[in-house]
């Protein structure tokens, strides 16, 4: 049976993570001597069957008006009816925002055991065991799946992104299409280059920059490294900057290739949502602040005098090549 793919999209661009997925799925397919499928709900700006390029063979489109805001309860009826048709027994999902909306439920209704925040293929020689970050990323747990259908629900920026050469077939999918209970009437767009969920590069601040006033400074170092923003709890408690870029145990979780914390101590919270960073850089001028056991990289010092001759210096680097 060919392993199944959630392709998430928004406002037509499938999303980073969704490719991540793909290629997950295609490498677990080939592990299993079979190959994946993707499935696509709603209108998207490019050809679904260049999505084959990641390693699937087939979409399943399904396209109608009433997916174009995300309905958990429509969308998992979707899935379900499209992984029941096709006999899919392993499905996979992004662990991201829309992921874990979907997926536990999907999980319910077809009575299929699911991992979320997988970091890795599992082990299929003798079971099926799936590896994910358990008591806030300072340990590993190997989960056995052992039901007919399995979910999982990967990591964003925990599987890199190959591509090749192919197209996939694409299928239209008739479903049966439920009006949501809820209908969407405005969305309120959220201003921001890069989204903080899908951000390679993230550049965030604390308390230690001692008001909003002084933000100017971050937004500019994020600038120059095409870097999104975030920040800590109590920054976005006290609505020195919205809470969508709020990260921590409490906030969103990431795990971009580079994330620079400002003025941040470092509480077990925070550590949380981004300890699965590649690279932690730490800019603090309290040599004790926790945050610098976890950095890959620290420095001690005023975060007014250290960003923005560090802004100045890549400003010279980008310039001078």
């Amino acid at each position: 049976m060919p392993v199944l793919v959630f392709i998430d999209q928004s406002e037509g661009q499938v999303k980073k993570a969704s490719l991540e997925a793909l290629t997950y799925g295609a490498k677990l397919a080939e592990q299993l001597g079979t190959h994946a499928e993707g499935v696509l709900l709603g209108k998207v700006t490019e050809d679904p069957s260049l999505l084959g390029k990641y390693g699937v063979k087939k979409i399943h489109h399904v396209d109608h008006d009433e997916l174009t805001h995300l309905d958990s309860q429509v969308y998992t009826k979707v899935i379900a009816e499209v992984a029941t048709s096709m006999g899919a027994k392993l499905i996979i999902f992004s662990n991201n925002a829309d992921g874990k909306t979907i997926a536990p439920r999907l999980s319910v209704k077809l009575k299929a055991a699911l991992v979320t925040g997988a970091i890795a293929l599992p082990e299929t020689g003798d079971g099926f065991m799936v590896r994910k970050n358990v008591f806030s990323g300072k340990a590993f747990a190997n989960i056995s799946l052992k039901t007919d259908i399995k979910i999982i629900a990967l990591n964003p920026n925990a599987y890199k992104i190959v591509s090749g050469e192919g197209t996939a077939e694409v299928v239209s999918f008739a479903a049966q299409i439920e009006s949501p209970k809820v209908k969407v009437t405005q969305t309120d767009k959220i201003t921001g280059s890069v989204p903080l969920s899908e951000a390679e590069r993230v550049v965030s601040a604390g308390r230690g920059l001692k008001g909003p006033e002084n933000w100017g400074m971050i937004e500019e170092l994020a600038e120059e490294l095409n870097a999104a923003l975030a920040c800590s709890r109590p920054v976005a408690d006290t609505n020195w900057r919205p809470h969508h870029e709020h990260v921590g145990q409490t906030g969103l979780a990431i795990a971009p290739n580079l994330y620079i914390a400002i003025g941040i101590s470092g509480a077990i919270q925070h550590l949380a949502g981004v300890n699965r960073s590649k690279v932690i850089v730490v800019i603090n001028k309290d040599a004790e602040a926790p945050f610098f056991k976890a950095a890959d990289y620290g420095i001690v010092g005023d975060a007014f005098e250290i960003v923005p001759k560090l802004t100045a210096a890549i400003k010279n680097k980008k310039a001078n090549g």
